[in-house]
């Protein structure tokens, strides 16, 4: 188990809901052109109050750069996707090392699963322990320009690397790891001002009201009342 998991969970009831067009995304959506099980769900989709903070966010982005956007990468994520997705990394890790997947020794296959549940939620069926994204509160992003174009970050979303971590350019002295860093901060400070924490290990990841930010919320001592400890997993069980 990873420390945020011993969150005790509120349900909230929020509907699950489409992020609107005012957003960018990213066509087609990446997870169901691998073939991930998503039957009649929309990763695009988030919990309705989660949605309303994203909103807020975007709002404060413009402020600071007209017409510039975030760019949807990821949302909701049923747990049989959760599944796909963790599967389909170990699978793709292990091709990189060149291990065959059919010969893995103990160590390797170790190696193999620490590695890619550092940057992915354990896709567990118990109601305790949800992934993120399958409560309809975590979502994965990235920002863009008023020309539409993609926004330097320094490293794509997903990869499994140390460039993934949030302060990875902070020290590294060259214009385009500057640029990268003050990239990554405008978007943690849009989305920390609406309410969002920001995953650890991701530059790209962030949450409202499910285990993890409850957690992280905890630790960073900002928390006004002890209710709030608890994780408000919408829909949970609903849209799996």
């Amino acid at each position: 188990m990873k420390p945020y998991q011993n969150v005790p969970i509120i349900e909230s009831s929020e509907p699950l809901v489409d992020i609107p067009t005012e957003f960018a995304f990213f066509q087609p959506h990446m997870y169901s052109l691998l073939g991930a099980p998503y039957a009649d769900k929309s990763p695009f989709s988030l919990r309705s109050g989660v949605l309303q903070r994203l909103i807020k966010a975007q709002a404060y982005l413009q402020l600071q750069c007209p017409n510039w956007k975030i760019k949807i990468f990821d949302a909701y994520r049923p747990i049989a996707v959760q599944k796909f997705m963790v599967e389909h990394e170990r699978s793709q890790l292990a091709k990189a090392k060149s291990w065959d997947l059919n010969q893995l020794s103990s160590q390797q296959e170790q190696e193999l699963i620490a590695e890619v549940l550092n940057f992915w939620a354990i896709p567990s069926e118990d109601p305790a322990t949800p992934p993120p994204h399958s409560t309809g509160a975590a979502i994965d992003i990235t920002l863009v320009d008023h020309n539409q174009t993609a926004v330097n970050m320094g490293s794509p979303i997903d990869e499994i690397s140390p460039r993934s971590i949030p302060d990875y350019f902070a020290a590294i002295d060259t214009p385009a790891a500057q640029q990268a860093h003050a990239n990554r901060e405008l978007l943690f400070a849009c989305m920390h001002q609406a309410g969002f924490e920001r995953h650890p290990n991701e530059w790209w990841h962030f949450s409202y009201g499910d285990q993890l930010w409850a957690w992280l919320r905890s630790q960073n001592n900002t928390l006004a009342k002890n209710t709030e400890n608890s994780a408000i997993n919408a829909m949970y069980g609903r849209y799996e």
